[in-house]
């Protein structure tokens, strides 16, 4: 097929890119460069086409989705910490973007599926946990807001237009090449000092955290499996981890022994507002399609620092 993946440069789009590549895709990818790398394609340098454009303009989307046969819409900004000071920013990065693929899809006429990378975030602070597909969307955050935004504009194109869609409402996705998120912060600042670790909050914020090559069978998977209609997904580990162990785990694999110290965060130990402090998603719909992640959360934690931290050159230092 003729793939188009936005945010194909990016940490969770450069990953896709090469399966789609390596099972024998014609593939396209659309990157404003802001976050992604190029560099992160060098694996299939060659092999694809790269547009560097902005999914935020309806021409650009027009001209690299024309004549695609499936979009995996992965652009986005996924700072949530972003939404607390700066609200408009996922309004056009996350969901100005989402409107545009889906009428360049609808226009072009050839796209049958659209594959779009939501987040756990749509939940909220959900009551019930693990968190079923079916519980409701209640962000607290405009990051959350703005996916389950783009989600319902998606909703809509499949109803009206008939194209497929498959939403998949990830949980927290590490590995090789993420430069945002916790494991990433706890690097960078055991680097420049590694006696002392300060965490945002109160370290007891607990979540759900996946390999990026579980993540990406699970995407594969999904849109293999979804018939024509709208799909819903979550993507996630059947356990959690704490921040703390988080800390410790990047510690060890620095081998650092850091004095830990909370600061920041908000008054009942979340790191920022609108950080959700407990997720844990049921992934029961996505196992009765026969994926389960292969590694628990803390064994993801550590692969992905362990990763990270070889890609920063921090080891043996």
């Amino acid at each position: 097929m003729r793939v188009v993946v936005t945010g194909g440069a990016g940490f969770l789009g450069s990953h896709l890119v090469e399966r789609l590549v390596a099972e024998g895709h014609d593939v396209v990818v659309l990157d404003n460069l802001s976050t992604g790398s190029l560099d992160n394609l060098r694996r299939v340098r060659g092999r694809v086409k790269v547009e560097v454009g902005d999914a935020k303009d309806l021409d650009t989307c027009l001209e690299a989705i024309r004549g695609a046969d499936a979009v995996y819409h992965f652009a986005a900004n996924p700072e949530v910490r972003v939404s607390a000071v700066e609200p408009r920013t996922h309004f056009e990065e996350n969901v100005r973007t989402t409107f545009n693929v889906a009428e360049a899809s609808r226009i072009s006429g050839s796209v049958k599926t659209i594959v779009f990378a939501s987040s756990s975030t749509v939940y909220g602070d959900a009551e019930v946990i693990p968190t079923p597909e079916d519980y409701g969307l209640k962000p607290i955050s405009v990051y959350g807001a703005s996916k389950a935004a783009a989600e319902m504009i998606l909703h809509s194109y499949s109803r009206l237009y008939g194209i497929g869609v498959v939403v998949l409402r990830y949980a927290n996705v590490v590995g090789p090449r993420s430069r945002h998120g916790v494991i990433y912060d706890f690097l960078l600042k055991l680097s420049r000092n590694s006696s002392v670790l300060e965490i945002l909050g109160d370290g007891r914020q607990r979540k759900s955290y996946l390999y990026v090559d579980d993540a990406i069978e699970a995407t594969l998977l999904a849109a293999e499996r979804s018939a024509r209609g709208f799909s819903v997904y979550n993507v996630g580990n059947e356990d959690w981890v704490e921040v703390v162990e988080i800390a410790r785990i990047v510690g060890d694999v620095l081998g650092a022994r850091p004095r830990l110290v909370f600061a920041g965060g908000t008054p009942n130990g979340r790191g920022w507002p609108g950080d959700v402090k407990f997720m844990l998603l049921s992934i029961d719909k996505m196992k009765s399609l026969g994926w389960r992640p292969r590694y628990t959360s803390a064994e993801a934690v550590r692969l992905a620092a362990r990763a990270l931290a070889e890609e920063l050159g921090l080891l043996g230092q």
